[in-house]
C-alpha cells in the first residue's frame, strides 16, 4: 500500500495557504487527514477538502502532534515560532516564508534544480525560495548545467497576489476608482497600482536595493552553489492580479545561442516553450495563470553582448512560485 500522511497547512486560510490545499488535492497528495491551521481569529472556519468542509484550528504546540508533513505560509514571525516546535515533534517542515531561506542548515530547493538538497535535515526544514527566484531558476538551470550562468540581468513584471489576497481586493476597488475617476481608497497598498506601476517593497537604504531584489542575489546563489554569480535584479508590481513575468539577460561561460538555448528548455522539467514571436506568440500572466509549468519566450539572441540571450519569463506566482513548489517538495521526499 502507499504511505498516507496527516498533513497540516499552517496560514490556511491565506492566499498561498489556500492554494496549498487546491493543489494537495489536484496532485493526489497521499493525504490521510488534513489539518488547516491558523491564527485564533480564523478558527472555525472551514476549507473544501475532497468534498468535505475541514474545520480550521488555532495554531499550537499541541496541533503539531501526530504531523507528518507541514505546508507553512504564515509569515516570517509564525515560521519563526511554530517550524521549530513542528520538526522536534517529528514533523518535515515546508516553508514558504523568507525566515529560513538564508540559514546555512536549511535547504533551499526548487525541486527541478537542487532536490537532493532538500534531503539535509539538520533542523528538519526545507525553505521555500521566492516565487521570482523559483520561476527564474527553473528556466535557467537547465542552461545553467551545460554552460555555467556567469550573470543575470533581471527585472521583474510582479503581480499585486503576491502581497497576499487584502491587497488584491485593495488593488480591485482601486481599479473600480479609477476606471471611474473616483477618489482612490485608502487600504494595504502604499501608493496607487491602479493604472500605474510601483516598486514599494522593503527598502535598503545602503546598497539602493529593494528587498524583493536582494532575495533574487542571495537566493539564486545559494540553490545553484554559485556564490560569486553576478545577479542585476529590478523588481516593479504591476497592475495584474496574478502571474509573474521576468525579461532575463543571460551571461554564460561560453557564448550561447538562441537557438541552443531553445533546445536545451524544450522539454526541460516544469518548463513549456511559448515562443513564436514572429507569429505573435509569447506567454503572459493569464497563460501562466492556474498552471504550474514555467513559461518561456522571447528566447533570442542578445544583440547588446554577442553570444549572450535574452528570455521572456512567466509563471504563477501563488502555484510554482509557492503552493505547488512545496506539494513537489513534499512528493519528491517522501512519496517512493
Amino acid at each position: 500500500m502507499s504511505p498516507q500522511f496527516t498533513v497540516a497547512v499552517l496560514g490556511a486560510t491565506g492566499a498561498v495557504g489556500r492554494e496549498m490545499v487546491r493543489v494537495l488535492e489536484e496532485r493526489a497528495f497521499p493525504v490521510r487527514r488534513l489539518v488547516p491551521l491558523a491564527s485564533p481569529r480564523s478558527a472555525g472556519s472551514t476549507l473544501r477538502f475532497r468534498g468535505d468542509d475541514v474545520v480550521v484550528q488555532a495554531v499550537s504546540d499541541d496541533a503539531f502532534e501526530g504531523i507528518d508533513l507541514v505546508l507553512c505560509s504564515a509569515g516570517g514571525g509564525p515560521s519563526r515560532r511554530w517550524a521549530p516546535n513542528a520538526a522536534s515533534r517529528g514533523a518535515r517542515g515546508l516553508d514558504n516564508a523568507s525566515a529560513w531561506r538564508m540559514d546555512p542548515d536549511v535547504p533551499l530547493c526548487v525541486p527541478e534544480v537542487n532536490l537532493e538538497a532538500a534531503r539535509t535535515r539538520a533542523k528538519g526544514i526545507v525553505a521555500n525560495p521566492n516565487c521570482s527566484t523559483i520561476q527564474m531558476l527553473v528556466a535557467l538551470a537547465p542552461i545553467h548545467r551545460r554552460n555555467p550562468i556567469r550573470r543575470i540581468v533581471v527585472s521583474t513584471y510582479q503581480a499585486i497576489s503576491g502581497a497576499g489576497q487584502a491587497a488584491v481586493e485593495h488593488f480591485m476597488a482601486q481599479a473600480s476608482a479609477f476606471a471611474s475617476g473616483a477618489s482612490m481608497p485608502e487600504g494595504p497598498l502604499s501608493r496607487q497600482l491602479a493604472g500605474s506601476l510601483t516598486m514599494e517593497w522593503t527598502r535598503d537604504a545602503s546598497s539602493g536595493y529593494q528587498e524583493e531584489e536582494l532575495k533574487m542575489v542571495h537566493e539564486t546563489r545559494k540553490i545553484l552553489g554559485s556564490p560569486s554569480l553576478r545577479v542585476s535584479p529590478t523588481a516593479v508590481r504591476v497592475p495584474v492580479v496574478n502571474g509573474h513575468a521576468e525579461s532575463i539577460a543571460l551571461e554564460c561561460e561560453r557564448p550561447i545561442s538562441a537557438a541552443e538555448a531553445r533546445s536545451l528548455l524544450a522539454g526541460a522539467p516544469g518548463v513549456r516553450l511559448v515562443d513564436d514571436f514572429a507569429a505573435g506568440v509569447y506567454p503572459t500572466p493569464l497563460d501562466a495563470s492556474g498552471t504550474d509549468d514555467v513559461l518561456v519566450g522571447r528566447v533570442r539572441d542578445d544583440l547588446g553582448l554577442p553570444g549572450g540571450i535574452l528570455l521572456w519569463v512567466v509563471g504563477d506566482n501563488l502555484r510554482k512560485g509557492a503552493a505547488t513548489n512545496a506539494v513537489q517538495i513534499a512528493e519528491g521526499l517522501m512519496l517512493p
